[in-house]
């Protein structure tokens, strides 16, 4: 049986290259999957390089698909011709059973699938994690920074007179 690598800092190949902060206070994340990620060779190279965007982006079931719609890439400058469009649609790669939970998610629940994360793993491959995320309304989300400010006046207190 082969061993599974964790994703620790002393892993060379491990790598985040953007992350959807906002994501997590607009949301409810209910669940998270790991999913692949078809990329062309310049983007690939920009990815390394470090420059991308997913902080307004979705992903959407489509004709039997699941594609990331509106990440940014930026361009990468040694590739002149063979540059990639920034903004194009990206298919998603993940297994058909999970494809038909995603679409009964999104279709009969009311769900989003958000992008939280894009990193190369272990192996050096890009991934992204999707979060199937239902949206927090107003009074939600300032609980949730209520409770993110008491926890961090908590944690001074403990600190101060622990």
């Amino acid at each position: 049986m082969a061993q599974v690598k964790s994703a620790s800092k002393s892993d060379p190949n491990y790598k985040v290259v953007a992350e959807n902060r906002r994501a997590r206070f607009d949301y409810a994340i209910e669940e998270e999957l790991e999913c692949g990620i078809i990329l062309e060779g310049s983007e690939v190279k920009s990815l390394r390089a470090g420059g991308a965007n997913i902080a307004e982006s979705y992903a959407a079931v489509e004709d039997g698909e699941l594609w990331l719609v509106n990440s940014y890439i930026a361009p990468y400058k040694q590739a002149k011709s063979f540059q990639h469009a920034e903004r194009r649609r990206r298919k998603l790669l993940i297994s058909r059973k999970q494809l038909a939970d995603l679409w009964n998610a999104t279709q009969r629940k009311g769900m989003t699938l958000v992008p939280l994360v894009l990193y190369f793993n272990h192996r050096g491959m890009a991934k992204i994690k999707i979060g199937v995320a239902k949206g927090k309304k107003l009074h939600d989300k300032r609980e949730t920074a209520a409770k993110r400010d008491w926890s961090r006046q908590k944690s001074r207190l403990m600190k101060d007179h622990g």
